[in-house]
């Protein structure tokens, strides 16, 4: 709590952005869509404290995220939003279906931000990792699998296994499992993964369809290696947990704002946006949670004992790659198909 409050001490002493002559009128507030529940209470603490400082804005927070919900407001030319959080792949079809504004880079600096998240309308707010989890008192430091193909040999590191019941992600894990350097995974030959997956498949005992569902295995002991997200594993260690991550092929994936294209009040969730680059501020969310935002800044705002659990800390960010978000929005549902049938093979 002490090292919150001194975080948003420091950034309540920034400089506020001076408006040109002629901007557009304060608005008496701004409406942010978002997933609710523990992340509006930090995004309170943090962002919309800070933004409503700034400005005189005031904030209204709305959840849970509804891709539907957006496409019929713009096309109704109806927007209630402001700014809207953008789930999964929607962001890619939000922006390719027309329904998102330009981000104004004028007001919003994404300049040192990783080359592979900047875009024109999709804003990326933070990063998750889905990674390869281990419980440390079977496989001690050293000792442990590093990477995705001994995460596949049974025999050097014997045990029981979960992987997600999805194709994201275990299409890419088969691959690296197989020999295929990161930067040659996309476009993913599925003949090759699915091959692959049949080999580690009698050794996955559960197939997990939750985020809490692999560290609650690993907890049990059910299984002691497992894929899942990176701060589902933080939550369990901080808490005395005797599990670990190796980063060694993890796959990056951002979570991601925009502004709904028509809305009232544009010009301010464009100031809103920009708020959310500040790593002051990343770092309260990333204390908490491990998902830190994207500027590179950030992980030096926390405190040494959270660092080592961030995606983006050097050392971590380097051994992982980003997930191919363009192909799955083009054959996600080719591989769901494939998917499904490989699990109905199941014996």
């Amino acid at each position: 709590m002490l090292r919150r409050r001194q975080l948003l001490a420091a950034a309540a002493t920034l400089p506020a952005p001076a408006l040109a002559q002629g901007a557009a009128p304060r608005p008496a507030q701004i409406v942010v869509n978002a997933s609710g529940g523990a992340m509006e209470q930090l995004f309170r603490r943090s962002y919309f404290a800070e933004f409503e400082r700034r400005h005189g804005i005031r904030v209204v927070a709305t959840s849970p995220v509804d891709f539907g919900k957006l496409r019929a407001m713009v096309e109704s030319r109806n927007v209630e939003w402001t700014v809207t959080e953008l789930g999964g792949q929607d962001f890619m079809r939000a922006k390719e279906l027309n329904l998102l504004e330009p981000l104004d880079f004028s007001i919003i600096d994404l300049s040192r931000y990783p080359a592979a998240v900047r875009d024109t309308h999709i804003f990326p707010s933070s990063v998750y990792s889905t990674v390869m989890a281990y419980r440390s008192d079977v496989f001690p430091t050293g000792q442990h699998p590093v990477g995705w193909a001994q995460f596949w040999d049974v025999r050097r590191f014997p045990g029981p296994r979960s992987l997600r019941n999805h194709p994201v992600d275990n299409l890419e894990f088969a691959l690296l499992a197989d020999g295929v350097p990161m930067d040659r995974i996309y476009p993913i030959d599925m003949d090759r993964a699915f091959r692959k997956l049949e080999d580690i498949k009698p050794h996955i005992t559960v197939w997990w369809t939750t985020g809490a569902q692999p560290a609650q295995l690993l907890v049990d002991r059910e299984v002691v290696l497992a894929s899942g997200w990176n701060g589902r594993f933080f939550d369990i260690a901080r808490r005395g947990a005797p599990v670990a991550v190796e980063w060694t092929g993890g796959s990056l994936k951002q979570n991601a704002y925009g502004i709904p294209r028509g809305a009232r009040n544009a010009v301010w969730g464009q100031h809103f946006l920009q708020i959310m680059t500040m790593p002051e501020l990343q770092a309260v969310y990333a204390t908490e949670l491990a998902y830190p935002g994207l500027h590179p800044d950030t992980p030096n705002h926390v405190s040494a004992e959270v660092r080592p659990h961030l995606p983006t800390s050097p050392g971590n960010i380097e051994k992982q790659y980003w997930i191919g978000v363009e192909w799955w929005t083009q054959n996600g549902a080719r591989a769901q198909e494939r998917w499904n049938r490989f699990m109905l093979r199941r014996s």
